[in-house]
């Protein structure tokens, strides 16, 4: 969608945007798990540092967003840092892109919610690999009653719309208590 890609190069190009690379603490929380071999997906990934942790350690990272100058500043930072080998970038619209099946080791989705993409995501990780989200709850519509309902995850979400063949290893509401804006899921696909 432009409007979604014009808005977020918008900000990434801002005067005083300066991105963190820093992994996600979900991410890191995957990466210190066993895993299968096989790449590491992370959907909007934006200048994530999440993809550069992985390539780090040699796994083969796949960063996918719609902001090209997100990723733009991702592979400046990667080709600077080094691990440019291990990483792809590639520019999509998540509402169509969609990863290949059975093919990731891990796939790490923050800050972004779209069921039909989940459905996929869950469907790309390779047995014995991991699904790592955090999304918005229907709690954020209280702060921001301009956010579309739709981008945020209902009671239950998303551990219940794991298919079979899942078992969730940890899911928590972010911040703890009441009421959470954010839920984080990290579950392991059954080998």
């Amino acid at each position: 969608m432009r409007a979604d890609r014009d808005k977020w190069n918008t900000r990434y190009r801002a005067a005083g945007f300066s991105a963190s690379f820093l992994p996600h603490p979900l991410a890191e929380q995957a990466l210190a798990l066993p895993l299968p071999a096989g790449p590491v997906l992370d959907l909007a990934s934006g200048p994530s540092g999440t993809v550069l942790m992985a390539a780090a350690t040699g796994r083969p990272s796949v960063a996918v967003d719609i902001s090209d100058a997100g990723l733009a500043l991702l592979s400046a930072h990667a080709r600077a840092r080094g691990p440019a080998g291990q990483l792809a970038i590639v520019q999509a619209d998540l509402e169509t892109w969609r990863p290949r099946s059975a093919s990731c080791a891990l796939v790490v989705c923050t800050g972004y919610w779209d069921a039909a993409l989940f459905a996929a995501a869950a469907n790309a990780v390779l047995p014995g690999g991991l699904l790592a989200w955090e999304a918005l709850t229907i709690e954020a519509l209280r702060q921001r009653p301009d956010l579309p309902a739709m981008w945020c995850l209902r009671p239950g979400e998303p551990a219940s719309l794991l298919p079979r063949g899942y078992e969730v290893l940890d899911e928590q509401d972010l911040p703890a208590g009441c009421p959470a804006t954010r839920r984080r899921l990290l579950a392991r696909r059954r080998a």
